[in-house]
């Protein structure tokens, strides 16, 4: 899609059968919304957003992320769209949508999908793992009126967009997606869109390994017999600090895959990252 891509998460509010908003869940010590926008983070050049409901609580996230609030609950999710991509308007060309419970969601995927939106088409939608993704799709940011006036015609299912004339929709399974030598090997089994739409799907989403990922030490860190990558399971700048016997404070410094650069110990990690740890101290 090249310039002008942005990222948008649908929150939701409180699931009857989660018994508690999805965003809020715990995610290896983190919530599930701020690991599913720190992945969106990594695969989009543009604004970030959150779309909630009225009032909604949230918890606490990144600083550049914006909130949105749905002017109207209770419409779906493509109520949800339409808002997230009005806010949009003149600062983004596309956005990559989810709902918040991707636990899996991998930049692969995220970066394959929107590369497929061309100017031949407004939607891309995958068809992954025998069902069709529209919180895990790329759309143009210039469908929000064609929505609005679904919602308002009273054709709240994203299927109406799908098919309808003015929405030109591409679809593509998992043969297509897997095309992309990256993500078929960062993830063959298409997890990016696992959700989690009961306990029992949550505690078997958290039983999962965290990512599997090569941490290295460097400088001052890197004494005592600590040269040389690790691979360690690590869902977090945090946790991969932990692994190998760190703490990431005021003192130490990561990279990750070599060009971003924090503190923030929430930061997620995904299978393949590459993580290196600097002493602060020593100027990086």
């Amino acid at each position: 899609m090249g310039h002008g891509t942005a990222g948008v998460v649908l929150a939701g509010g409180r699931s009857s059968r989660m018994g508690q908003p999805k965003a809020e869940l715990e995610w290896h010590g983190s919530t599930l919304l701020r690991r599913t926008l720190g992945v969106l983070a990594r695969s989009v050049d543009g604004p970030l957003l959150v779309v909630r409901a009225a009032g909604q609580p949230l918890p606490q996230l990144p600083a550049q992320v914006e909130i949105v609030e749905d002017p109207e609950q209770g419409l779906g999710p493509l109520q949800g769209i339409a808002a997230g991509l009005a806010a949009l308007a003149g600062r983004a060309q596309a956005a990559f949508v989810c709902s918040t419970d991707l636990p899996f969601l991998h930049p692969a995927f995220v970066r394959r999908v929107l590369s497929a939106l061309t100017d031949e088409f407004d939607v891309v939608l995958p068809v992954a793992r025998g069902y069709p993704q529209p919180l895990a799709a790329a759309y143009r940011v210039t469908l929000a009126p064609l929505i609005t006036d679904l919602i308002a015609a009273g054709d709240r299912r994203p299927a109406f967009l799908f098919r309808h004339e003015h929405c030109r929709t591409l679809r593509i399974d998992d043969a297509a997606l897997l095309e992309d030598p990256v993500l078929a090997a960062a993830d063959p089994a298409l997890e990016s869109v696992v959700n989690v739409n009961s306990p029992a799907d949550y505690r078997a989403a958290r039983c999962q390994p965290a990512p599997q990922v090569t941490v290295q030490r460097y400088g001052a860190l890197a004494g005592n017999g600590h040269r040389g990558p690790q691979t360690v399971r690590a869902a977090t700048l945090s946790a991969a600090a932990t692994a190998v016997g760190l703490t990431l404070d005021r003192h130490v410094i990561a990279a990750l895959n070599g060009d971003q650069i924090s503190r923030d110990g929430d930061v997620p990690l995904t299978t393949g990252d590459t993580v290196a740890f600097l002493s602060a101290d020593a100027g990086g």
